[in-house]
């Protein structure tokens, strides 16, 4: 790690040494965003399921109707390979990727580009099924440290302001290896003062604490470790972590741990896993009331579960037709949309309560190339970013889908992964044909 300039603050009469932002060598800036509406509401996005680990931002006075030419450039950078999510908090936006075999963590200024610190380490790519490992964890910010899972299960705490290892360790050294298809992709869970990540290995899931690194507790189950994220939840009053469990086994196995994170006993688990082995639970929990939706694409589709005053938990209703490969449903005003398929080719709508498919969506959507999409809801709608690069405002409801606008960012496949929005400012990683991150204004005037 280098840090190049440095300026001196006195809190508390503490003195703290900061990085200060500059241009680097991989740094493209086009022109300045448009100056926020005083009437704007704006919001961080520290996780890539965001501020409240259910997809939602409360920002406004977002672009709603794209120009021709589609939203202006802020800056890009040139990156490596990665389709991990990056996170904005305040005056700070971290990203992981690999390149030139290193995994690079980077902390830049999110409205110019320019870089505070880089912090870097030797990693071994394989690749599976044709597909090239590559980070697939967002990064978390909590404070004033920010964790990082890589993808060889290199687990980092890091200071906010200057790149410092507080601590790390090597899931894989410590714990032993954990079956995955594509390397490590799951984010861990900032929980009070604990992390929580769905380790694999000799235990399925581990809670460290945050500021030590030391081991608080263990949950040991059969259910390795997946790509999909711990959440937090009430259910029945009671603090609970759920984790959609399962890895690269034979027979395959996994599901929906229910988890007390006091001390990591398991109050429920509800197996959910396609009955094939080339398969994956990568879309995170989805926590509505007192239950909680799960989904893979392979076999089984989507189920609510439900809990009762116990912490039993049991299926409510099962979707055959709700099977999210590894992007995360939503769940909005008493129904939940996403995008079904291992192609991703429906945007689906199904009741809370029911389980009833209200409806799904292929011939509206189909020049959209929708594809393994991402949606979010901000600013009263839902934006989605296809696996092209298409970026559409959706109307999403229970009478149906319909197109605000449209515009084509760019034409590269892989376009996965979560976009960012923090202080109408958008964050997308090109992660094919010239790999960048690119930042868009959405300010509206």
């Amino acid at each position: 790690m280098r840090i190049q300039f440095a300026i001196i603050v006195v809190v508390l009469g503490m003195t703290k040494l900061l990085a200060s932002p500059e241009v680097f060598d991989r740094l493209t800036y086009h022109a300045p965003p448009k100056e926020l509406s005083p009437e704007a509401v704006m919001e961080d996005w520290p996780r890539f399921l965001g501020p409240r680990h259910d997809l939602h931002s409360r920002e406004t006075k977002l672009l709603k109707v794209f120009p021709e030419t589609g939203p202006n450039k802020v800056w890009e950078i040139e990156r490596g390979s990665g389709h991990a999510p990056v996170v904005v908090v305040d005056d700070y936006l971290v990203a992981i990727h690999e390149l030139d075999g290193l995994e690079i963590i980077e902390c830049l200024q999110p409205e110019t580009g320019k870089r505070y610190w880089k912090y870097d380490y030797p990693v071994h790519l394989g690749s599976n099924y044709g597909i090239r490992d590559a980070p697939r964890a967002g990064p978390v910010i909590d404070g004033d440290l920010v964790f990082t899972v890589g993808v060889r299960g290199d687990l980092h705490c890091l200071e906010l302001d200057s790149g410092e290892v507080v601590w790390k360790k090597n899931l894989d050294d410590a714990y032993g290896h954990a079956p995955l298809f594509f390397g490590r992709g799951s984010c861990p869970l900032v929980y009070e003062d604990q992390l929580i990540v769905n380790v694999g290995g000799d235990m399925c899931v581990a809670s460290f604490n945050k500021r030590t690194g030391e081991l608080l507790w263990k949950t040991e189950h059969e259910w390795h470790a997946s790509y999909a994220s711990p959440v937090p939840a009430e259910i029945n009053e009671q603090k609970q972590v759920m984790v959609f469990a399962g890895g690269m086994v034979r027979p395959p196995s996994g599901g929906l741990l229910c988890i007390d994170p006091r001390n990591g006993r398991v109050e429920a688990s509800i197996p959910w896993r396609a009955q094939m082995f080339a398969s994956v639970n990568a879309a995170s929990p989805v926590v509505v009331e007192n239950g909680v939706f799960i989904t893979e694409a392979y076999t089984e589709g989507g189920a609510l579960i439900e809990f009762a005053e116990d912490g039993s938990g049991s299926i409510r209703w099962k979707a055959e037709r709700f099977g999210s490969q590894f992007t995360t449903p939503i769940a909005h005003e008493s129904y939940l949309y996403g995008v079904h398929g291992t192609g991703g080719t429906e945007v689906v709508c199904y009741e809370i309560e029911s389980g009833k498919e209200i409806w799904r969506d292929s011939i509206a959507l189909e020049n959209a190339r929708l594809g393994r999409a991402s949606l979010l809801h901000v600013d009263g709608a839902f934006l989605c970013i296809g696996a092209q690069g298409t970026l559409i405002w959706l109307d999403l409801s229970p009478k149906g889908a319909n197109i605000l606008s449209q515009t084509q960012l760019f034409r590269v496949p892989e376009t996965w992964g979560v976009p960012t929005v923090s202080k109408g400012l958008l964050y997308v990683n090109q992660n094919a044909m010239g790999s960048r991150l690119i930042c868009y204004d959405l300010r509206d005037e």
